[in-house]
C-alpha cells in the first residue's frame, strides 16, 4: 500500500470508534431519562438522515476540496454534535448532528482510496479499511458500554476540573465528555493525510445544479448492469448492519436479560464476525467474481430471524459471529466492485456520495420500519422476525435481477466483467 494509507486508516479508526461509543452512550442516556423504547431505535435513522439529505452536496464538496481537509472539517462537526448532546440537547437531535459530520466524512474517506491506489488493490484496501472499521465498531461499542458501566463511570464522575462546574452528573454524560477527546484525536490525524495528484473538480454554484448533477450520477450508476447489482447489495447490507447495532441491544435485553453494558459486548461479537468475513473475502475474492456472494445475502436475512430462537449465551456467540461473517464476506467484494464502476462512470467523491445516499436511505427506511413496529406495540421478537423477512425477500429480488441481466444483456455484463478483470492487473 502507498504511503498515506495507514494515516487514512488511523483517522477512520478513531472517528468510527467515537461514533459507535457515542451511540451506546446515547442509548443509555435515553433509557436513564425514562423515554420510550422507540427513541433508542430512532437513533439509527436519525444518524442516517443527513446522509440522505446532503448526498447531492457532500460528494461534489469532496471532489472540490482536498479530501484530508474534508475529513478534518467533518470531525469538527462531530465534535459539535457530541458537545451538543453533552450540554442538554435531545440525544436524537445531537446524534443527527454527528451524522451530519459522518455524511461529509464518508465520500472523502472512500473517494481518496480510488485516488491513492490502483484498481488492482481496491479489494485488498477495502478489506483492510472495512476490517479496521469493524474493529473500531467492536472496540467502540465495548468502550461505550464500559464507559457507562459500573467499573469506569464512577471514576469518570469523580474527576473534577478545578474551579469549573461541568454539570456532568450521570454515567452517560461522563462517557460523552470523554469521547470528545477521541474526536479531537481523529481530527488531528486528518491533518496529516497526504494530498493526492487527482485534480479537483469545480464545486457547482447553486442548489439546483448540484441536485441535477447528483440525480444524473445516481441514475448512471443504477443503469449500469454491474453497478446496479453491487449498489443494491451494499445498500441492503448497510441497511441491515446499521440497524443491527440497536437490534442486538434490544434483543439481548429481552432474550438474555442483559444491561446496556452487557449487551454491548454482543454487538462487538457481530462485528468480530464481520471483520473476519471481510479479511477472508479480501484474500479470496476477485473483483470480477464479486456477484457470486449474492446468495449469501438471503442467508443473512434468514439468520436475523434465527436470533429469536437463541436464549443462551453459549449459542448466541457463535451464531452472531456467523451472522457477522456472512455480512463481511458480502460487503468487501461488492463494495470494491461498486467503487470500480463508480470511478469509471464519475468522480470518486460523487460515486461514494451516490453510494452513501442509497445505503443510508436503506438504513433510514429499515430503521423507520423497525422503530414503527416497536412504536405500535409489536414485541422485539416479532419486530426482528419482520425485519429479517424483509431483508431476505429483497435479497432474493436482487438475485433475480442479476440473473435477468445475465440472460437479457449477456454481452454488456461480460464487457464490464472483462474490464474488471483487466483492472486487477
Amino acid at each position: 500500500m502507498k504511503k498515506g494509507f495507514s494515516t487514512i486508516m488511523s483517522a477512520q479508526f478513531f472517528s468510527s470508534l467515537a461514533d459507535n461509543a457515542l451511540f451506546v452512550a446515547a442509548v443509555e442516556l435515553i433509557r436513564e431519562s425514562g423515554s420510550a423504547d422507540w427513541q433508542g431505535a430512532a437513533l439509527v435513522p436519525m444518524f442516517a438522515l443527513f446522509y440522505v439529505i446532503l448526498a447531492p452536496f457532500v460528494g461534489a464538496f469532496a471532489d472540490a476540496v482536498p479530501k484530508g481537509q474534508v475529513m478534518f472539517y467533518s470531525n469538527l462537526i462531530k465534535i459539535i454534535g457530541c458537545l451538543t448532546m453533552l450540554f442538554g440537547a435531545h440525544p436524537l437531535l445531537a446524534y443527527g448532528i454527528v451524522g451530519l459530520g459522518a455524511a461529509a466524512y464518508s465520500p472523502a474517506k472512500y473517494g481518496i482510496l480510488t485516488e491513492l491506489l490502483p484498481p488492482s488493490q481496491l479489494v485488498k484496501a477495502n478489506g483492510w479499511i472495512e476490517g479496521l472499521t469493524i474493529a473500531s465498531i467492536i472496540l467502540g461499542v465495548l468502550l461505550g458500554g464500559q464507559l457507562v458501566g459500573p467499573a469506569i463511570a464512577p471514576q469518570l464522575l469523580d474527576f473534577d476540573m478545578p474551579m469549573i462546574e461541568t454539570g456532568i452528573d450521570s454515567p452517560p454524560e461522563a462517557a460523552i465528555a470523554s469521547l470528545v477527546t477521541v474526536y479531537v484525536l481523529a481530527a488531528i490525524i486528518n491533518l496529516y493525510i497526504p494530498r493526492t495528484d487527482a485534480p479537483l473538480q469545480p464545486f457547482s454554484k447553486g442548489i439546483v445544479p448540484l441536485v441535477r448533477d447528483f440525480a444524473v450520477c445516481n441514475a448512471r450508476l443504477w443503469s449500469d448492469k454491474l453497478g446496479q447489482i453491487s449498489l443494491a447489495t451494499t445498500t441492503l447490507f448497510w441497511g441491515v448492519a446499521g440497524n443491527l447495532r440497536y437490534i442486538v441491544l434490544a434483543w439481548a435485553a429481552v432474550a438474555l436479560g442483559y444491561t446496556t453494558t452487557q449487551a454491548s459486548t454482543l454487538t462487538g461479537v457481530v462485528a468480530i464476525g464481520t471483520a473476519a468475513g471481510a479479511v477472508i473475502a479480501s484474500m479470496r475474492m476477485r473483483l470480477d467474481r464479486a456477484t457470486a456472494v449474492i446468495p449469501l445475502g438471503i442467508a443473512m436475512g434468514l439468520l436475523v430471524i434465527g436470533m429469536n430462537f437463541i436464549t443462551h449465551l453459549w449459542a448466541a456467540v457463535p451464531f452472531l459471529i456467523i451472522l457477522g461473517g456472512i455480512g463481511g464476506y458480502i460487503v468487501v467484494p461488492m463494495n470494491a466492485l461498486l467503487q470500480h464502476r463508480g470511478h469509471n462512470l464519475m468522480g470518486a467523491g460523487r460515486s461514494i456520495a451516490v453510494q452513501n445516499f442509497n445505503e443510508q436511505a436503506c438504513i433510514l427506511a429499515l430503521g423507520a420500519l423497525y422503530t414503527g413496529l416497536t412504536r405500535v406495540g409489536m414485541s422485539t421478537f416479532l419486530a426482528i422476525a419482520a425485519f429479517g423477512i424483509v431483508v431476505a425477500a429483497i435479497m432474493e429480488l436482487i438475485r433475480r435481477w442479476h440473473a435477468s441481466n445475465l440472460t437479457h444483456h449477456p454481452d454488456e455484463v461480460e464487457r464490464l466483467l472483462a474490464l474488471a478483470r483487466s483492472d486487477r492487473h
